[in-house]
């Protein structure tokens, strides 16, 4: 079955944003988690083909090709030795007809990659995700993929969310959000396009940043967002607290780190997790971005409050893959007190749909909230807390 595209000329304002919601909630789903049991090939050998080659290894599957418009060059890559890489002209008819192509691409709207894959011959085409869902036994890889229906409750604290956002672009990519999450339908609002630039440093946020930041990066991972955090102040700051459980990640992180900042005493890396209380939980490593906390995982980290962590923060991003609002919940102290900016992932679970925005919104008076999201399918979600006094609003 195609998935269906909308494309809105208006922004949604405060009246229109509740009935789309509506229309979101009130509509089933018509897609449902799709079998790896078939022939499988990955279209997108990028980012998320890689990742999803690494995860059908995880669970026991195999594939039988890759494809990329770009695979010439790809091929050369150590990620994709010993795989059969290929151009979409160079695949076979046969083959077209057998496989199902799990579609690895979220860098792009995907209704219209799966009408330019269908034009070319594929017949079975599923997103990436579709396949996961089968899998949550073994592995934590989600994203959120299938938001739950709404009941009352969650339709009436969504629309409460809806109506706080500071701006209609943030209403409308939250829609774009949802419509995506329960419907399966790609809604697009032309004017609001996904944003350029670095994930976690928009305009909102880039325009406040000052020479004396206390930075907590918690899901580290290598140490990308700091790079672009230290291009972005060229290195004047105060503090950067990287957290990254991960050993793996956290040893590159080092690396990345000792690179950029050579002998900076200003940079310290803990090795816990953030959550709403300290002790410890099963962690699942070895899953590059998306290792963390998760009753599947192999060995048990220390977790930590950042209320007991005695940092003063003026800048917070989490991307925990699921652990967000329970990190916010353990520092709900720290956050009162130093009014930090927040950027915090919210496509990882049903968290995002309508809880993690709301606790911020209830926790934190004299904020300016937004929501941007940086990429397709639901996924790249970002909720932004902004103190009114760093926009020069008191």
């Amino acid at each position: 079955m195609p998935h269906k595209a909308r494309s809105f000329t208006a922004l949604p304002g405060p009246d229109q944003a509740p009935r789309l919601l509506a229309e979101i909630a009130s509509a089933p789903c018509p897609f449902a988690a799709a079998s790896a049991d078939a022939p499988l090939a990955l279209y997108g050998a990028g980012n998320l083909g890689r990742l999803a080659r690494g995860y059908l290894k995880a669970v026991g599957r195999d594939f039988v090709m890759a494809i990329d418009c770009n695979a010439e060059v790809l091929a050369r890559e150590p990620a994709w030795s010993g795989v059969r890489l290929v151009h979409p002209d160079e695949v076979p008819e046969a083959a077209k007809h057998d496989v199902r192509l799990a579609v690895s691409v979220v860098t792009t709207p995907y209704v219209p990659l799966e009408r330019a894959l269908t034009k070319r011959g594929f017949n079975d085409i599923v997103p990436f995700y579709d396949l996961t869902e089968n899998f949550r036994d073994q592995h934590p890889l989600s994203n959120g993929w299938f938001a739950p229906p709404l009941s009352a409750q969650d339709c009436d604290n969504t629309e409460n969310v809806l109506m706080a956002w500071d701006d209609d672009v943030s209403r409308a990519h939250h829609l774009q959000f949802l419509a995506w999450r329960r419907l399966r339908e790609e809604w697009t609002f032309e004017a609001a396009p996904l944003p350029d630039g670095s994930r976690f440093f928009i305009p909102e946020i880039t325009a406040t940043l000052h020479g004396n930041e206390v930075v907590l990066d918690a899901g580290a991972h290598y140490g990308n967002v700091i790079k672009a955090f230290i291009q972005q102040t060229k290195g004047a700051f105060r503090q950067i607290v990287a957290i990254e459980p991960d050993a793996a990640n956290r040893k590159r992180l080092k690396e990345n780190l000792q690179n950029w900042l050579p002998g900076d005493c200003r940079v310290t890396v803990l090795d816990c997790a953030l959550a709403a209380e300290d002790g410890e939980a099963p962690f699942h490593p070895g899953l590059d971005y998306a290792s963390q906390l998760s009753s599947t995982g192999t060995m048990r980290v220390e977790t930590r409050k950042l209320d007991a962590l005695d940092l003063a923060p003026s800048f917070i991003k989490l991307h925990l893959e699921g652990a967000e609002l329970t990190a916010l919940q353990g520092g709900r102290e720290t956050l009162v007190a130093n009014r930090p900016m927040v950027a915090a992932t919210v496509y990882h679970n049903a968290d995002g749909i309508w809880k993690t925005p709301l606790w911020l919104m209830d926790t934190l008076p004299d904020y300016r909230f937004l929501f941007r999201a940086h990429s397709w399918c639901g996924t790249g979600a970002v909720v932004y807390a902004i103190p009114n006094e760093r926009m020069g609003h008191a």
